[in-house]
């Protein structure tokens, strides 16, 4: 029967491929590492062929495990969602590097048009700020410093990670779905509207580069035959973070999830009405499906697994990034050590691509045990920051829904529930992002009615986190990250 669903789950950092049967359950995964380049400070870079070699690895490897294509009703991807890939309509191969949405090369152009005072118009239309971690400001930049792209020509495609997937996938389909464009800053997402005329004159890209805009649970093509052995319908798309959503069944205003992986990311579902923020949150797409929008309110943290990946290849103080948990529990307190995990600047509520990591409250007496404890805890003052403005919005969370490689850290997420000072739910199978994707590819291709039942029937068990921290405690920790973050923020 092809009621399995292969899942192309691209991260930032490694490409894997996910089986899924129709319920839900995870049948296999294969994953391959990428190389990430930094070809200076605040420039992050990948091989959008070296990924594209890795995707094709890691679903072949499903395919056979699933006994053949014939097998597969679907295939959905899921992606890292503002990094920008460039490259050739007619063979596919990539023009220029690929630019992360970690990368900060923008920073000085966005300033420009912030002080020029056209932050307003572009969050009106976008829900998004002016900052260089969005995807329309790379394309420009882009556009103006590599002649190889102006000498391609009308064989110059752009988009972002999962329309250059589809793109090879499929032989020439060039299509972004909605909750992908909408991280662009060249998107209106208001009502039924696209690409923007003005957003992208703002930014300099022209809208002839870029993909049509789909639903996410629109059939979208096919797979060339010869790539998979088969011809399979490619029909569930979403970023990570709108799939990771869906994955944790939060379709309905108010329900919330935070998602631990490179970076930390919280939305906050607001059903059909798109949110408005006065606390320098983002109003993004959460899903489309036929030609109804939902939204959601986000407030995105640059560093968080790529913190702990930090200690381990940056500075060797660990083994592997499961120490860090034993670590923390090693110690009975932090020692008056704070990290602010800075490292690709401050993302929101404060938007300060300048900023610089601080690890501060150094003694002889401390250790890398709290070192590591401050780097986790840090997550959970990053959120409890979000979760401020996110109350000051009118979004107070009444509980949070965690998920992502960090997640399975139980310390962390007990410190989460303690600091946060309300309920943590973690599922048992914490890779949300994969499995909010295979949700929206069942969908896309008849196996259930809507999402809201795809939801209901493929989310699996979940472990509860209740607060356990003394009030007092709890106080003295946050004034000492506030009063670490003041001397970073200036």
């Amino acid at each position: 029967m092809t009621e399995k669903i292969i899942v192309i789950d691209e991260g930032t950092t490694s490409t894997r491929a996910m089986l899924f049967s129709v319920d839900g359950t995870p049948l296999g995964s294969a994953q391959r590492e990428f190389r990430q380049h930094y070809p200076a400070p605040g420039l992050v870079e990948h091989d959008a062929a070296e990924i594209w070699t890795a995707t094709l690895a890691c679903t072949r490897a499903m395919i056979d495990k699933a006994g053949g294509a014939g097998a597969i009703a679907a295939i959905g991807i899921t992606n890292q969602r503002e990094t920008v890939v460039f490259w050739d309509r007619a063979t596919g191969e990539p023009l220029a590097p690929a630019i992360v949405w970690q990368d900060r090369r923008t920073a000085a152009d966005c300033a420009r048009l912030k002080a020029e005072g056209h932050e307003p118009a572009v969050q009106a239309a976008s829900g998004l700020l002016l900052d260089p971690y969005f995807s329309g400001s790379k394309i420009g930049w882009a556009l103006r410093n590599w002649p190889q792209l102006a000498e391609a020509g009308d064989r110059l495609a752009v988009g972002t990670v999962e329309s250059y997937l589809v793109h090879r996938l499929t032989g020439g389909v060039h299509v972004s779905d909605a909750t992908n464009a909408s991280r662009t800053l060249l998107m209106d997402i208001n009502g039924a509207s696209g690409w923007d005329a003005g957003l992208c004159d703002l930014l300099g890209v022209p809208m002839s580069l870029l993909p049509e805009i789909t639903g996410c649970t629109t059939t979208v093509g096919t797979t060339m035959p010869d790539l998979l052995g088969g011809a399979i319908p490619i029909c569930g798309m979403a970023g990570d973070q709108q799939a990771a959503t869906i994955g944790q069944a939060c379709l309905a205003s108010g329900q919330t999830k935070a998602t631990f992986g490179t970076g930390a990311f919280i939305l906050s579902a607001s059903g059909t009405t798109r949110p408005r923020s006065d606390n320098r949150l983002l109003a993004t797409i959460l899903a489309q499906e036929g030609e109804v929008r939902s939204y959601a309110l986000e407030g995105s943290v640059f560093v968080a697994g790529s913190l702990i990946k930090w200690l381990r290849d940056g500075l060797g103080l660990l083994a592997n990034a499961g120490e860090s948990e034993g670590l923390a529990r090693s110690v009975d307190d932090n020692g008056g050590v704070y990290l602010v995990p800075a490292l690709a600047g401050l993302g929101a509520p404060h938007w300060r691509p300048d900023a610089l990591a601080a690890l501060s409250g150094l003694s002889f007496a401390s250790n890398k045990a709290h070192i590591a404890r401050a780097a986790l805890e840090a997550q959970a003052y990053q959120a409890h920051d979000l979760k401020t403005a996110f109350a000051a919005d009118g979004v107070d969370w009444s509980e949070l829904r965690i998920d992502g490689g960090m997640a399975a850290n139980d310390w962390m997420a007990q410190d989460l529930a303690d600091m946060l000072d309300l309920t943590v739910e973690r599922p048992e199978f914490v890779e949300s992002t994969a499995l909010g994707a295979a949700m929206l590819a069942a969908t896309g291709a008849g196996l259930y009615p809507d999402l809201a039942s795809a939801t209901k029937a493929m989310r699996g068990r979940t472990t509860r986190f209740t607060p356990a921290l003394a009030p007092e405690k709890r106080k003295a920790r946050l004034a000492g990250w506030q009063s670490a973050l003041a001397k970073v923020l200036g």
